[in-house]
């Protein structure tokens, strides 16, 4: 009976292994009916200093630390403030009684 079920599972592992190595065939893509507009693409965000190829600001200068410094890290999901952190508290706390 050991025989039988270890003969079964080498063939079911050899059955999945010859499955797994088979690639799908590609499908050719259509054209295009709509030609490509450049409108549509974001423009990259100005940056204080020099910028890398992707457009996003090079932190080896002075000038682009000196900007990411100046915005708040801690923001919440709606892009307002993280008051649990001590930069985004208020400076005056209301004395309680």
């Amino acid at each position: 009976m050991k025989k039988l079920f270890l003969v079964a599972s080498l063939l079911m592992a050899l059955t999945g292994m010859t499955f797994a190595q088979t690639t799908p065939a590609k499908a050719k893509p259509e054209k295009a009916t709509k030609p490509a507009t450049t409108a549509t693409t974001k423009a990259p965000a100005a940056a204080a200093g020099p910028t890398k190829k992707d457009g996003t600001p090079d932190m080896r200068y002075k000038a682009n630390k000196d900007a990411a410094a100046a915005k708040p890290v801690h923001l919440k999901k709606d892009g307002t403030a993280d008051k649990r952190f001590k930069e985004n508290k208020d400076t005056k706390s209301p004395k309680k009684s």
